[in-house]
């Protein structure tokens, strides 16, 4: 403080927010959503658009989300943007930082203020600090282990939040999924979102689809509706011979959070079974892990991840490169490969494995999210290859 604040009376703001990393660093902030503290991994996104799909996205269970674009919350939030299926299960993102305070709401699609919609979702937000020195911080150093915490009082037991951003394991070992899979089965028929229409109806399905749900986005399942797939979601335990006695065209293995390995104790063994089977396989994000080590690689967690929407992937059999929405902290190794697993694509940011496919079986995945939300559309044509591969094998076995 200068001798002219003190002389003014001006005294510095309380914070009502901290973030203190596993490391003893303090960050402190103005509070917002909801109160009380939780603990997870830092990570940055670099989305420019889709903050209520990001939040609600399964994958970042376990995570607080840092955007780096500055105005979050500017257009409201609704009922249509979630992406979470099982309402019942924990919200994904424990938390979020934003460099500047939420303003009101400009956007005819608004139902609520993203201050109170993350209140009702138990969200903790920290605003008014430099997300970029953060960012550049996670780029340097890694996605840290950190509690965040929200009193509006700016009470603090700084050295038991301290002891506790410590403590915590992170997510490597960490099985996630039993917290945003389904508790049941169930089917789905909504197809995507047009303008002045809302969501649309399958009624006219050519392919059964059972997906094995680790942690389904809705707008997966709506491309999978609108690609002419009658749909049914199980839970991520359900066994392989549970899974074809609904007799399926295809297999979906679903995004998830969480350590592809530890989740893999249990879901890779079913996997294997579905493989060998010979159904027709399509897998992203953590499901493109699973399959992986089901296939016999090894899986690796990453520096800082990729999460955002704006990450360039190369297809290396068509040389096309497609502009991919990413949220993920672990990766498939590429040398770990068997011979009989071939490379599809690349990442040109840092050149780690993002598609994988079998040589000899109708089974592929990806790493990245080809149904977007938030995101560009380049890769919805992966919905069309899945489906080419049901309709092959259904006319080799008419």
């Amino acid at each position: 403080m200068s001798p002219k604040q003190a002389d003014s009376g001006w005294t510095e703001p309380k914070a009502t927010a901290l973030l203190v990393l596993a490391d003893g660093t303090v960050v402190e902030g103005v509070g917002f959503g909801a109160t009380g503290h939780a603990v997870a991994e830092v990570c940055f996104n670099t989305a420019m658009t889709g903050y209520e799909e990001i939040l609600t996205d399964p994958s970042y269970a376990g995570q607080i989300i840092t955007f780096t674009f500055p105005h979050i919350g500017n257009v409201g939030t609704n009922d249509e943007d979630i992406e979470t299926v099982n309402m019942a299960a924990t919200p994904g993102a424990r938390g979020v930082i934003l460099r500047t305070v939420i303003t009101d709401p400009s956007n005819y699609r608004s139902a609520l203020h993203l201050d109170p919609w993350l209140k009702r979702r138990g969200i903790i937000g920290l605003s008014g600090i430099d997300t970029r020195a953060l960012t550049a911080l996670i780029r340097e150093k890694g996605m840290p282990n950190a509690v965040i915490a929200h009193d509006p009082a700016g009470k603090f037991d700084l050295a038991a939040l301290k002891k506790e951003a410590a403590a915590w394991p992170g997510l490597v070992g960490m099985d996630l999924v039993p917290m945003v899979t389904s508790g049941q089965r169930f089917s789905w028929d909504e197809t995507p979102w047009l303008w002045g229409k809302g969501y649309g109806r399958q009624t006219d399905p050519e392919f059964h689809v059972v997906v094995l749900d680790y942690g389904i986005k809705r707008n997966i399942l709506r491309l999978l509706a609108s690609a002419g797939c009658k749909i049914t979601v199980v839970p991520a335990k359900t066994s392989a011979e549970d899974i074809m006695e609904l007799k399926p065209d295809g297999v979906f293995l679903s995004n998830g959070p969480g350590d592809p390995a530890a989740t893999g104790q249990y879901a890779v063994p079913v996997i294997r079974k579905l493989v060998n089977s010979g159904t027709p396989t399509f897998g992203i994000c953590l499901g493109h892990q699973m399959l992986g080590i089901a296939l016999g690689g090894t899986t690796m967690k990453m520096h800082q991840g990729h999460h955002g929407a704006n990450h360039p992937v190369k297809d290396l059999g068509t040389g096309k490169v497609e502009i991919t929405s990413m949220n993920h902290g672990f990766a498939v190794d590429t040398a770990s490969l068997p011979g009989n697993v071939e490379q599809t694509h690349v990442s040109l940011f840092d050149g780690s494995n993002c598609g994988i496919a079998l040589k000899d079986k109708p089974v592929f995945s990806v790493q990245y999210h080809p149904e977007a939300s938030p995101g560009p559309r380049d890769s919805h044509y992966l919905f069309t290859r899945f489906v080419e591969m049901m309709r092959k094998r259904k006319a080799k076995a008419a």
